[in-house]
């Protein structure tokens, strides 16, 4: 009895997991790989719970995923940015592209081409039946156009923040960013602003709402051409998000007033299951080093080699004084770099981030402060030398560099003395140590894992519909929201009242005092006189 009781629970517990189950659509246009992991890891672990999940990227699997498909893969479709962008040193006062129009054009109208490929149209036109899809995920970045699909599958959405809420992320949802003390994700303040940053906060944060808005209107073309000419526009589809799990964490991104519909999720690619070394040359280098070493990177992207030859000697000689610490490099073409590399640097072209971070060795990871590695090495307790490039990388290692547990390096300025500081800073003072640990402590610190607080939401929008999530600020213009009417209202109210206050005092003295008015006229005369 004991072996059919067994087959009858199995039965059973696949019953009511099969029940549960549901077909999970994942759309992710974006060709960077820094933010593909975060979504990677989001559909495997609805994978893992059952869900048979269909995914259209630019990085299809390359080893078979139980409940995982790449339905349409994009690859080739855009240049790979993987190992793939040069360094470009801005001096401060060049005139760089707007961020807003950046996303809304070359990471929005330009991405929602792509639904012109022949697999994605079968998709659209002829979107599986057996079973249908029950939700959509995707990301909300520039392509916004892609939300539309969840309207056309007649579906609820859930939107993925790969950073902190961008400003027109916050719109989409009613989610308040009150400029007073949320800084705008493109700007270097932190949340203790003066008066005039905080003007300069609040109109850069309209200012990059407005271009976003505007210059994302030509996504409606798109939509109408490739799902149809009943298909939503860009901004009737961001009405259709139920949801929108964000990367950050308010130990890291401070305190935020979020609606019910904003779930944060910071550090939910983090896997440790993927903390494991497959070389054994670089295993035994971290392991050999009794000293310690420097772990050296800036993403998956960036390419070191590009940096300018001055700064890249700058950097060779202030390595060199390290030893017998060693430094490990994340180099794409290490035949690309100039010869003169001193002994206790290894250099390689590709490198299991988790691991090395989580080694006993590491003393410091030196990084452009992208937000997933470095909330990989807040999780493991490594400090920072941080050389920000570009976007919210600059807002991240300041607000680190603030916490005590990053050292910031102007990537103006990346001298052999800086460095060299730097690297004092961060391998000598202790209080580097002991305050990235005290901040790992607070980020890990959670009733569940990020990833099963993601699935959990995902799950619960699928069961309930993302109405009861909805605010109801959704429902009014800006002006209802920030209570301008009302404000107005009643500053018109004590007008009037102080008005008809005077008025009556007015009238009253009139009425009791008759004559002074004629007095008073007739004493000015005289002295006239």
């Amino acid at each position: 009895m004991r072996p059919l009781s067994c087959i009858l629970l199995f039965a059973v517990t696949s019953v009511v997991l099969l029940s549960d189950a549901y077909r999970i659509l994942g759309i992710f246009p974006f060709n960077g790989m820094s933010h593909f992991v975060m979504f990677e890891r989001l559909m495997k672990g609805l994978a893992e719970h059952g869900h048979q999940v269909d995914v259209v990227s630019h990085f299809p699997l390359k080893k078979p995923f139980p409940n995982y498909t790449d339905v349409v893969s994009l690859a080739g479709t855009k240049p790979n940015l993987v190992n793939n962008m040069k360094v470009q040193i801005s001096k401060s006062d060049e005139k760089l592209p707007s961020a807003a129009v950046f996303f809304a054009s070359v990471f929005g109208i330009e991405l929602c081409k792509l639904m012109e490929h022949p697999e994605f149209q079968k998709l659209i036109k002829n979107p599986p039946t057996n079973p249908p899809y029950d939700l959509l995920i995707t990301e909300i970045f520039g392509a916004n156009c892609y939300l539309a699909i969840g309207q056309h599958l007649k579906v609820p959405v859930v939107g993925v923040v790969a950073a902190a809420m961008l400003p027109w992320a916050n719109e989409i949802v009613a989610n308040p960013d009150n400029t007073a003390y949320i800084p705008n994700s493109f700007s270097d303040f932190d949340e203790k602003m003066n008066f005039w940053q905080r003007t300069q906060n609040t109109l850069s944060n309209i200012w990059s709402k407005w271009q976003f808005n505007r210059i994302s209107e030509g996504q409606n073309e798109v939509i109408k051409k490739y799902i149809g000419p009943h298909a939503p526009t860009v901004r009737e589809a961001e009405k259709n998000v139920s949801l929108i799990l964000t990367n950050s964490h308010y130990s890291l991104n401070g305190v935020r007033p979020f609606t019910t519909a904003v779930v944060e999720v910071g550090g939910v690619h983090i896997d440790e299951k993927e903390a494991t070394f497959t070389n054994d040359l670089l295993q035994k280098f971290l392991d050999d080093s009794s000293d310690g070493f420097v772990y050296v990177s800036f993403g998956s992207m960036v390419k070191i080699e590009s940096l300018p030859k001055e700064i890249l000697a700058n950097m060779y000689a202030s390595f060199a004084k390290l030893a017998p610490v060693r430094v490990l490099m994340k180099i794409a073409n290490p035949e690309e770099l100039p010869p003169g590399l001193s002994s206790n640097v290894l250099t390689l072209s590709w490198i299991p981030q988790l691991a090395v971070l989580q080694h006993k060795n590491t003393r410091a990871f030196v990084t452009h402060g992208g937000l997933m590695g470095t909330q990989e090495a807040i999780y493991y307790g490594v400090p920072m030398i941080g050389i920000p490039l570009y976007g919210d990388q600059i807002q991240n290692i300041r607000v680190y560099a603030k916490m005590g547990i990053a050292v910031h390096i102007n990537n103006e300025e990346i001298t052999e003395e800086n460095l060299d500081a730097a690297f004092r800073a961060v391998l000598n003072d202790p209080s580097y140590v002991n305050a990235v640990k005290r901040m790992s402590e607070r980020f890990r610190d959670r009733p569940m894992s990020p990833l099963d607080t993601a699935i959990f939401w995902v799950e619960h929008v699928v069961r309930h519909g993302g109405r009861n999530l909805r605010s109801p600020a959704m429902d009014l213009t800006w002006w209802q929201i920030e209570l301008i009417d009302v404000y107005s209202f009643l500053l018109s109210s004590i007008i009037l009242a102080l008005y008809i206050i005077v008025a009556m005092v007015k009238k009253v003295k009139s009425l009791f005092y008759p004559g002074d008015a004629k007095c008073e006229v007739t004493s000015h005369d005289k002295k006239v006189k």
